[in-house]
């Protein structure tokens, strides 16, 4: 792909319109100055004084996020959110972004997914203290299950993509459902011209008619049915063979600092990922790389030039350490302008 090529693209990003389906989470930090530390009267234990928060939208958030900073024209929310302090401030979080949140269901039901990181901080330095995870652990309720799928099939005729993001382990604990996943693929059998891409922890294999975009452990476990340490290189070719025949459109595992493989139905590519020099943050970058990849597509990009796009995209917010990263057009052009070469595909399989 030539720069002029990817000015193209890039050019064409203003105009999508992407819904984003799925497990909305927001990331809230909450700092603690270690040299503040109270005992507490009735306890008498330690008590930890925050004196910074932080919230971002994370989840289904990420990827939105990264949708708007690329210059997408018109991104819109759609999942839950529990009528609590979280669900407030995820939802401000959203739209302070540019995001459409009039799709969000409310509900008494659930909680507001959470990542709660408490941050240590002393003598100027911090670190992450465990983690602490808000989120439902029954299934999804009936009432929002068919307000999603009531949505999906409204939103779907004004939408050139549908970003899915099953972000919740246990099946049917999460907005994506199995009745969601099958409207999914009914709606993407019926919409052949709309981007469909998913990004599924557990459950890649369950999306046919759609994109998927598997990490190379996911993409394991999906196809094999067991976590491996180190697969090898051809077990992971195997797994996205299986994955892209299962799904019958374009896949795409991420291999962290190893780039990404493409698998466009005819031939397989490696596209290399930028060599970096200074400290990386990998957390979010596989939401860089669906939101790269789904604009691309959906502004006239094959599936060859999305991968590049949202490789070239994962290479820039990497570098953004401690925060969701996200990435510009102008961004991406340069740096891609810059080390071209570096991220050109080759074909792996002769």
């Amino acid at each position: 792909m030539t720069v002029e090529r990817l000015q193209q693209i890039l050019d064409q990003f203003a105009r999508a319109r992407v819904l984003v389906a799925g497990d909305f989470f927001l990331d809230k930090y909450l700092v603690i100055d270690a040299g503040l530390t109270e005992r507490s009267i009735e306890t008498g234990l330690p008590a930890y004084q925050v004196v910074e928060k932080r919230v971002w939208p994370g989840g289904a958030g990420a990827v939105a996020a990264n949708l708007r900073a690329l210059g997408a024209g018109t991104v819109r929310a759609l999942g839950l959110v529990g009528r609590d302090g979280e669900g407030y401030e995820l939802r401000m979080g959203l739209e302070a972004l540019g995001i459409d949140t009039s799709l969000l269901v409310e509900t008494n039901a659930c909680f507001t997914p959470t990542y709660t990181k408490p941050v240590w901080r002393e003598a100027g330095t911090e670190r992450e203290m465990n983690r602490l995870d808000i989120r439902s652990r029954h299934p999804c309720p009936p009432d929002v299950e068919q307000r999603v799928l009531l949505q999906l099939r409204e939103s779907v005729a004004t939408a050139h993509a549908i970003v899915v993001v099953d972000q919740v382990p246990e099946r049917n604990r999460g907005v994506i459902t199995d009745a969601v996943r099958a409207v999914l693929t009914e709606l993407a059998r019926a919409h052949p011209d709309t981007v469909f891409i998913a990004d599924s922890r557990m459950r890649a294999g369950e999306y046919p008619g759609l994109s998927v975009k598997p990490n190379r452990a996911e993409a394991i476990r999906t196809v094999f049915g067991e976590r491996r340490a180190e697969p090898t290189f051809e077990e992971v070719l195997a797994a996205g063979r299986e994955l892209q025949a299962r799904s019958g459109r374009p896949t795409f595992i991420t291999l962290a600092e190893d780039g990404l493989l493409i698998f466009d139905g005819k031939r397989v590519w490696h596209a290399p990922a930028l060599r970096q020099t200074g400290p990386v943050d990998p957390c979010g970058a596989g939401d860089s790389v669906i939101a790269g990849i789904a604009l691309a597509l959906c502004s006239g990009a094959s599936a060859l030039e999305a991968g590049i796009v949202g490789n070239v995209v994962a290479s820039i917010t990497v570098q953004q350490i401690g925060v969701t990263g996200t990435a510009s057009r102008d961004e991406v052009l340069e740096r891609f302008r810059a080390a071209g070469d570096a991220f050109l595909p080759r074909p792996v399989d002769g």
